[in-house]
């Protein structure tokens, strides 16, 4: 009998807290956000071919703590007030941007700034510097 009136009991008050939670963060419907640019994604794989590479440009956009820890060797740091002065003069250089992990979403705002830019060679390699490590690849650090 009390197993079953506390079973009750947390149901009732998992009810009642539920209300109070909303998906989305309890704003309106919408419609999802259309880009007017297409994202190109690469993969670590590819991207580790690149590295090194003349004429190819990797972009750190995570925090300068995680830059600390350890970067794509030639990488260079983005996360700068004045980032537009990073970028090369050729809109058709490859460049890659990277930032923690898959759940990280800097690189993809970065790369999206870049290529309203006009920037044609712009890819984001979604697994981040967190996948590259776990991966066992080379890092530099400041």
């Amino acid at each position: 009998m009390n197993k079953a009136l506390g079973q009750i009991i947390v149901s009732i008050v998992l009810l009642l807290s539920a209300t109070s939670c909303f998906a989305g963060g309890g704003s309106d419907m919408a419609p999802a956000r259309h880009y007017e640019f297409q994202l190109n994604t690469i993969t670590m794989m590819e991207a580790e071919t690149l590295v090194g590479k003349e004429g190819v440009y990797f972009y750190d956009v995570n925090t300068l703590e995680l830059w600390a820890e350890g970067y794509i060797p030639g990488a260079i740091y983005f996360n700068v007030k004045d980032w537009k002065k990073l970028l090369p003069e050729n809109k058709d250089t490859v460049m890659i941007f990277y930032c923690a992990n898959r759940l990280c979403n800097a690189s993809e705002i970065a790369a999206r700034a870049v290529m309203k830019l006009g920037y044609t060679g712009v890819r984001q390699m979604y697994d981040g510097i967190y996948g590259w490590r776990l991966s066992n690849r080379i890092t530099a650090k400041p």
